[in-house]
């Protein structure tokens, strides 16, 4: 299963994540893919989706939203695949499209593997470019650098990327896909693997950042971006509905105060929309909450509570800024505004 795809996902075989299919690389010199050009591109995401989170992180710490526009999904899709019923007429108002399925038919019609979020569209043909999860945001930090904002962080930096990578790939293997291979799981046995799985790694990253603020180095990387995404949905929706329960994220003093540090920097919590993750959870899984109940809970002010994370040191954005407010039209609601 590719990340967020767009049908319900409800049958009972064993979770499987495979790569994705679409996998055309967006360059600086455009060489052996897409040249990278201000306003060719649109990126497709729903905020509902961990994996289409790490994106709109990265494009907001970056600084790149007048480089590649945005379109925002319902987080609640049908078997036509992620819809733009947000939008008037029920129509992205640049790709024209009622459901993003259309791009990946003017790609490869009747193409296998699901539609999924993150995707790239471009803009004059309407056809997909990528939905290469692991990748889109790698390039953002490394080939976009042209178009990046003044003082935008390094998040890839060369120095460091065999140990950013090492950790981004136990990250995924156990936490970010981790909660999905429990979530999903059809027998006790694979359940219980990927549950011991998930948090002996949790307790080894909450090791690792008892005594550092952020994962590598002295600023924020794209190995702290891949956790936040499974972190800040802890606790509303793996926790229950996954079955994670060994503890909430809140019960943890290390990652709950590295959670909230970064959920309280620019770039991190004005992209969570709390209503979009929990409808899409419970309302669309229908083989795991049949009744698609959304849950009240959990307190959601609790996000902004002290962390105390600026002790331990480092630097956000290295020698960079914050970026700067988040532009109207892609304004999240904010904590007050959700019902606990």
């Amino acid at each position: 299963m590719p990340p967020c795809r767009g049908n319900n996902g409800l049958g009972r075989r064993p979770f499987a994540r495979s790569r994705a299919r679409f996998r055309d690389r967006i360059t600086a010199d455009g060489e052996g893919g897409r040249p990278v050009e201000a306003g060719r591109y649109r990126l497709v995401v729903s905020r509902a989706c961990p994996w289409a989170s790490r994106a709109l992180v990265s494009r907001r710490l970056l600084g790149l939203e007048d480089a590649i526009s945005l379109a925002v999904t319902d987080p609640v899709q049908d078997d036509r695949s992620w819809r733009f019923t947000l939008d008037p007429g029920g129509r992205d108002p640049v790709l024209g499209i009622r459901f993003l399925s259309e791009a990946y038919d003017r790609r490869e019609p009747d193409s296998p593997g699901g539609v999924s979020v993150p995707a790239i569209v471009d803009v004059r043909s309407g056809a997909l470019v990528t939905n290469d999860y692991q990748r889109i945001t790698l390039d953002f930090a490394t080939e976009w650098t042209a178009l990046h904002r003044p003082g935008a962080p390094d998040l890839y930096p060369a120095p460091l990327r065999a140990e950013i990578d090492e950790v981004m790939d136990n990250v995924y293997e156990d936490v970010n896909n981790g909660v999905y291979r429990a979530g999903f799981a059809t027998h006790q046995a694979e359940y219980e693997r990927a549950y011991e799985a998930l948090f002996a790694r949790l307790d080894a990253l909450g090791e690792r950042l008892a005594g550092r603020r952020y994962l590598v180095g002295e600023t924020i990387t794209e190995a702290d971006i891949r956790l936040f995404t499974t972190l800040v949905r802890f606790d509303a929706v793996y926790h229950g509905h996954f079955k994670c329960n060994r503890w909430k994220l809140m019960e943890n003093q290390v990652l709950w105060a590295y959670a909230r540090d970064l959920y309280q920097t620019p770039g991190f919590g004005d992209t969570v929309d709390f209503d979009h993750i929990k409808r899409h959870y419970y309302q669309v899984h229908g083989g795991i909450n049949p009744t698609r109940i959304v849950p009240l809970g959990p307190d959601l002010s609790e996000w902004l509570t002290p962390h105390h994370r600026e002790e331990l040191g480092g630097r956000p954005f290295g020698d960079g800024t914050p970026p700067g407010p988040v532009p109207a039209a892609e304004a999240v609601p904010p904590l007050a505004a959700y019902r606990s």
